[in-house]
């Protein structure tokens, strides 16, 4: 292993247990008022804003996640998909079900809207995506940076936690690290989500090809080393789960961006569990094995009780037609 990696390892021991988990997005909708991004699926699809998930799917795939042990990383979406006081409620039911308070990512907030959510959740994320100006400027034409400085304020105000997502592989060079690094002391960042492009057929970067493992385990490396207690996500994606144990070994706290319903116990999900061995880390929850089926519905309101429940079984059902294919 590198030297770089070997200083990284040796300081996530310093600072956290010798653990790993899988952390899945909760997605609501496939709507985005922006759909400029050049990396998105989203931005070569017309969709409309009815597009969205049914709010028992949702909370179903929640008690799924606190069943497994799969944190949730974020409830995510597209920009302007639900109005406030619809995803208000919908955080409130997400936040009761899953006995947590929740991570948001859906675009910079206005103070009055963040205010509204703060009861149900722990922590805004950013989706700065890159940190070199003129790339963001090409890539993300429709997401300048500094509406989402100006949500971290009023986080900060209201006593919420802050994180950012960053895409490897968009235009961005290693030497744009002090760029992050500058970016994280300002506005006091605990928690990254490092992304590497994952190539969307009819975008803009469709034939360009993903950053190889040791580039994005540098960047988790160097973050690491900078930021000793800061909580680093590694986004992966199913055919690139044999970069685990470099990027556990690089200081990243979890893994991210797996398929894990439709891909649950198959060879895959066996090598994320495999690659936190190798990294020296237990790996709290599971990918390969199913679940009893007595999930607490006890907070589920009386009138989505059956709705959600159905919704399990299909989930159920998929992980099982998965293991067995």
């Amino acid at each position: 292993m590198d030297e770089i990696f070997v200083k990284a390892n040796k300081i996530f021991k310093q600072n956290f247990l010798a653990q790993t988990s899988f952390e899945r997005a909760i997605f609501f909708s496939w709507y985005c008022s922006k759909r400029d991004c050049k990396f998105c699926y989203m931005s070569s699809k017309e969709v409309s804003k009815d597009a969205r998930r049914t709010v028992e799917s949702l909370l179903a795939e929640a008690i799924l996640c606190k069943k497994m042990g799969w944190k949730i990383g974020f409830v995510s979406g597209g920009h302007d998909a639900y109005t406030t006081i619809e995803f208000e409620k919908i955080l409130k039911l997400m936040s009761l079900v899953s006995e947590e308070k929740l991570w948001i990512n859906i675009g910079p907030l206005k103070e009055e809207e963040l205010r509204k959510y703060t009861p149900y959740i722990d922590g805004v994320v950013a989706s700065i995506e890159t940190i070199n100006p003129k790339v963001h400027e090409f890539v993300c034409p429709s997401k300048p940076v500094e509406p989402f400085v100006k949500m971290f304020s009023y986080a900060d105000q209201l006593g919420l936690k802050k994180a950012m997502t960053i895409i490897l592989g968009i235009g961005e060079s290693m030497e744009d690290y002090s760029l992050l690094r500058e970016f994280i002391l300002k506005n006091k960042i605990c928690k990254i989500h490092f992304y590497t492009l994952n190539p969307q057929e009819g975008t803009y970067f469709e034939h360009s090809k993903r950053p190889n493992p040791e580039y994005q385990a540098l960047w988790i490396a160097r973050t690491r080393i900078d930021f000793p207690k800061i909580d680093i996500q590694a986004g992966i994606w199913l055919d690139c789960v044999d970069r685990v144990p470099l990027l556990l070994e690089a200081g990243a706290n979890s893994i991210s961006k797996f398929p894990a319903i439709r891909h649950f116990g198959g060879a895959e999900a066996q090598q994320i569990e495999e690659g936190a061995r190798k990294a020296g880390r237990e790996f709290v929850g599971t990918l390969i094995k199913m679940p009893t089926q007595d999930f607490d519905m006890s907070r589920i309101p009386n009138e989505l009780r059956d709705d959600v429940g159905k919704k399990l079984q299909q989930y159920l059902k998929q992980m099982r037609r998965s293991i067995h294919t």
